[in-house]
C-alpha cells in the first residue's frame, strides 16, 4: 500500500479550514495526510517550507497577497497546487492556473470527490470541476474566451490584489459599509480604492462599473 499523500491546507476562514481537514481525515484515512493548516500567504509558505507536502490546497484569495503569491514564493517542482476556492470567475480560474496551479476546484466538492482530486494532482494530472474545465480549455487552446480573457487580465493587471476584491464586491451590489465589513477595513479605505479602480480602469461610476464586470464574467 502506498504511503498516504502529504497535505497542507490553506484557507484564512478556520472553520472552514478545519472542517476540510477533519473531511479528509476521515473520508481520506489512508489515502490523504493533511500534515499543516495556514491562514495567509508568509504562514503557507511557511508551513510547505516545514513540511514539504505533495499537495498544498489552497484558496485564491489570501491575506498578504493571494494563493499565486504562495505558488511564487515556494516556487518548487515537486510541490503541487490544487486551488479550493468559492470562486469560480474566469479571470480567478486562469489567473491561478497561470501562475502554477495544476487544478482548481470550487467549495461545492464533496468529500470523496476532493480525496479524488487531491491524488491524482500528487500524480501529475491536472483536476477543474466540470463547469470550470471549459475556461481552460478555451484559454489555453486559443479559442473563444481565449481572447475575452486577455483583454481581462490586461484590465485586472492594472488593479492590485485589493483593488479586485472590492471591484468585485462592489460591481456586486455591495455597499462601501458591507464592503469594508467584508474585508475588514475601514469604509474611508473602501473609498479611495473604488477611486483608484474606476480611474485605472476609466469608468465613471459603479453602475459603470457593474456592467464593465458582468460584460467580462467576473461576477
Amino acid at each position: 500500500m502506498s504511503d498516504p499523500v502529504r497535505v497542507v491546507v490553506v484557507d484564512d476562514h478556520a472553520m472552514f479550514r478545519r472542517g476540510v481537514s477533519a473531511e479528509l481525515a476521515t473520508t481520506g484515512a489512508g489515502r490523504v495526510e493533511v500534515v499543516a493548516e495556514a491562514a495567509d500567504v508568509d504562514e503557507a509558505v511557511a508551513a510547505v517550507t516545514t513540511h514539504r507536502p505533495s499537495v498544498v490546497l489552497l484558496d485564491v484569495h489570501l491575506p498578504g497577497g493571494g494563493g499565486v503569491e504562495v505558488i511564487r514564493r515556494v516556487n518548487d517542482p515537486e510541490v503541487r497546487f490544487l486551488a479550493l476556492s468559492v470562486s469560480d470567475a474566469a479571470e480567478d480560474v486562469i489567473g491561478t492556473i497561470r501562475g502554477g496551479a495544476r487544478g482548481y476546484v470550487t467549495k461545492t466538492i464533496t468529500g470523496p470527490e476532493l480525496v479524488d482530486a487531491i491524488g491524482r494532482v500528487a500524480d501529475g494530472d491536472a483536476v477543474f470541476s466540470p463547469r470550470l474545465a471549459g475556461f481552460v480549455l478555451d484559454a489555453f487552446a486559443g479559442a473563444g474566451l481565449s481572447a475575452d480573457l486577455a483583454s481581462v487580465d490586461e484590465d485586472l493587471d492594472r488593479l492590485t490584489e485589493r483593488e479586485r476584491e472590492v471591484m468585485r464586491l462592489i460591481a456586486r451590489g455591495y455597499s462601501y459599509k458591507e464592503v469594508a465589513k467584508e474585508l475588514f477595513i475601514s469604509i474611508k479605505t473602501v473609498e479611495t480604492h473604488m477611486s483608484s479602480v474606476l480611474r485605472k480602469l476609466q469608468l465613471s461610476s459603479r453602475h459603470e462599473l457593474t456592467r464593465w464586470a458582468s460584460d467580462r464574467r467576473l461576477l
